[in-house]
């Protein structure tokens, strides 16, 4: 499973990327707007330190707009995933980007229809919303078992993104089910190493070899 960090804090970016556990990033327009800084020369940054996808949202909602934007973004990197919503033009602006071989990450998914359209589009990444899905009382998980099984029913290329991840049990059903990429904040992606036992018996091992008296050094 591929692991993006979704937030465009560079220190983060940095941070996961020295532990080897960064596949890519993503970004949206409320996540810039948190950061307070200049959106290409950001999106650009994060681009030189991330080999993997980074994806760059369009503003724009009509696909005229959007179409230029995209283009725009697509110019930036060649690692740069535009990415638009799922509307009747993004989806058009997905096929046209995906036909002249950019990224393309199609967000906001909350129904496996919205994702087949995607697929057909020529998509190289749905975004699920999950967690957006479980604050409504329905399940995000089921949704991207729905995805995957759909996906592999047509041997479709596109990848499932499993987006709005909140803790680290989606991360581990997203992997179960066999969704291809999860993208969640970098706190999140860390609480999969923080376990009781693990620090428990880390103290217990220092405390033992204390008493040995010995140095490896």
């Amino acid at each position: 499973m591929k692991f993006f960090a979704d937030t465009s804090n560079i220190d983060d970016i940095k941070d996961l990327d020295g532990l080897g556990l960064l596949d890519g990033v993503t970004t949206n327009p409320s996540i810039i707007a948190k950061s307070g800084r200049e959106f290409i020369p950001l999106i650009e940054e994060i681009c030189k330190i991330v080999t993997g996808p980074v994806s760059a949202e369009v503003a724009a909602t009509d696909y005229e707009t959007m179409i230029k934007e995209g283009e725009k973004l697509a110019g930036l990197a060649d690692n740069i995933a535009v990415k638009v919503p799922l509307t009747e033009a993004g989806l058009r602006v997905c096929k046209a980007l995906s036909d002249n071989g950019t990224m393309v990450n199609v967000t906001l998914c909350f129904t496996s229809g919205q994702a087949l359209l995607a697929a057909k589009a020529g998509a190289t990444f749905i975004s699920p919303f999950v967690g957006r899905l479980d604050d409504l009382c329905q399940s995000g998980m089921e949704l991207i078992e729905d995805i995957v099984g759909i996906y592999d029913n047509y041997g479709f290329e596109t990848e499932v993104l499993v987006a709005s991840v909140r803790n680290p049990m989606h991360i581990i059903d997203s992997a179960r089910i066999g969704a291809d990429v999860v993208t969640c904040p970098p706190s999140v992606i860390k609480q999969l190493y923080n376990h009781p036992l693990t620090d428990k018996g880390l103290a217990a091992f220092v405390e033992d070899w204390k008493k040995t008296g010995q140095s490896i050094l």
